[in-house]
């Protein structure tokens, strides 16, 4: 999981964050490390995933977006590649395959976005996402503009830009702690199940 910080104890946990883990494992079949490396810190646990849950899961706190689940882990994939950081970019990668339905699309935008197999609506997206990630100083109307071309709003460009800063923070506790990707995740999404 890391190799500069241990894990917490699954039965040390407050009560709420045992029950949130258990229940991510019980979807996903393991328990991805962030959530046991971030528990080390339990109010911080808590103010990260409510904020992750706010960007990435709009409908848990009642809000609606235009961006698809597939849209959000794309951001994430693509901007966690450029900050370098291997935990997010296999993590969400996987998550990313399988919303896209799309083995290859991971691999693609996290070496490259402009050659992905991906819509000229993502392409655009992920313009704007990378322009926030690398230089959001730089960002102007006419950045506005390209996303609207393609029937983006400003408010989904704040959760583009949104989702781009919060992994940027997650990126970066990932990578100085030297956090690992579960195993699980290299071949999620990438074979079709077995029916």
């Amino acid at each position: 999981m890391s190799n500069r910080y241990p894990q917490p104890e699954l039965t040390d946990l407050p009560e709420d964050i045992r029950a949130k883990v258990l229940e991510v494992q019980d979807k996903a079949g393991f328990i991805p490390n962030v959530f046991l490396a971030f528990a080390r810190r339990p109010a911080e646990w808590r103010a990260f995933f409510a904020y992750h849950d706010a960007l990435m899961v709009p409908e848990s706190v009642g809000r609606e977006s235009g961006l698809t689940k597939g849209d959000r882990e794309m951001i994430v994939t693509t901007t966690s590649a450029a900050n370098n950081c291997l935990y997010c970019v296999v993590a969400h990668g996987a998550i990313l395959r399988i919303y896209e339905k799309k083995p290859l699309v991971a691999d693609q935008v996290a070496v490259n976005y402009r050659k992905a197999d991906i819509s000229p609506r993502q392409r655009a997206m992920l313009d704007f996402a990378m322009k926030v990630c690398q230089h959001s100083d730089h960002i102007e109307d006419a950045d506005f503009a390209a996303l609207h071309a393609h029937g983006f709003s400003d408010e989904d460009a704040w959760d583009i830009a949104a989702i781009t800063a919060f992994f940027g923070l997650s990126n970066r506790m990932a990578s100085f702690s030297s956090m690992m990707p579960n195993p699980e995740f290299y071949t999620m999404g990438r074979v079709p199940k077995q029916k």
